[in-house]
């Protein structure tokens, strides 16, 4: 019961920061968009874009140092596959013109027909993976 109350209180605070950030800066929480403007935007626009990456790697760190598990979990699977893995993710947020927390949890919420397809190719695609990883190439 505990790990349900954790995550639904992860899904409440992802919740409350897409409705801030849109609310403060008229922006939608994709992480893939915050991240790679960091590289390509103005001086100007990296403040709130690194204050959000930092919340990012922040509350994992604050929730291993107060329960003693970040929930993350360790990798069940080598570098290589994690880079190759990264890789394909990145190349697909190009492709989807955003990520899953941009399509998924902003996108879904404004009833954007482009982020319901999107979202919903993210999940058949994700369901195909582990489908070919856990039963045709023998879990890796």
């Amino acid at each position: 019961m505990h790990s349900c109350l954790l995550a639904a209180l992860g899904g409440v605070l992802i919740g409350a920061a897409a409705v801030l950030l849109m609310a403060a800066l008229g922006r939608v929480a994709g992480i893939s968009g915050i991240a790679s403007g960091l590289i390509r935007r103005r001086v100007a626009d990296r403040g709130w874009r690194l204050a959000f990456v930092f919340g990012l790697v922040l509350a994992p760190a604050l929730l291993w140092l107060l329960h003693g598990d970040s929930g993350i979990g360790a990798p069940q699977v080598g570098w290589s596959w994690m880079a190759l893995a990264g890789l394909l993710v990145g190349f697909g947020t190009g492709i989807g013109n955003g990520c899953t927390s941009g399509h998924g949890v902003c996108g879904i919420a404004r009833l954007s027909p482009r982020s319901l397809l999107a979202t919903a190719v993210f999940m058949l695609s994700g369901i195909a993976t582990v489908y070919v990883v856990r039963h045709l190439l023998g879990g890796l």
